[in-house]
């Protein structure tokens, strides 16, 4: 269980937490602006979260977190995280579809402006995640 102390040691910065069940298995990613403020939601008497979360609260053993140097790089961590761990709780970016890449054709006579999932070596010139 996730006691006060631990919490309270939680920074006020960017970054993604992990929520761990009995068994070390991450149950839920999350990302946040405010780690120390987003997670403490979660524990809040006078929350009522609906019974899935409830659920989920119920399970977490174990509380880890990765500070990040902004919300963007968050966001691209917790998208990463949970493709690569699929957590139980995390049910809207659980799919495998990747950031969009904005695709300028440059190989044609009218280059074209296309949204693509992933960047190839086609001689296009690709805008989007780590180009």
């Amino acid at each position: 269980m996730v006691t006060a102390e631990e919490l309270k040691k939680i920074p006020a910065k960017p970054g993604v937490y992990l929520m761990k069940n009995a068994e070390g298995r991450i149950i839920y990613v999350g990302k946040a602006l405010s780690l120390r403020n987003r997670v403490r939601q979660y524990f809040q008497a006078s929350r009522n979260p609906g019974k899935r979360i409830e659920s989920m609260i119920a399970q977490i053993e174990a509380l880890e977190y990765i500070v990040t140097d902004s919300e963007v790089e968050a966001l691209i961590l917790e998208n990463n995280l949970i493709k690569k761990h699929r957590p139980r709780y995390n049910v809207r970016l659980r799919d495998d579809k990747q950031y969009p890449f904005i695709r300028i054709t440059l190989e044609e006579d009218y280059p074209r402006i296309l949204i693509v999932r992933r960047a190839k070596k086609d001689g296009s010139r690709y805008f989007g995640p780590y180009t």
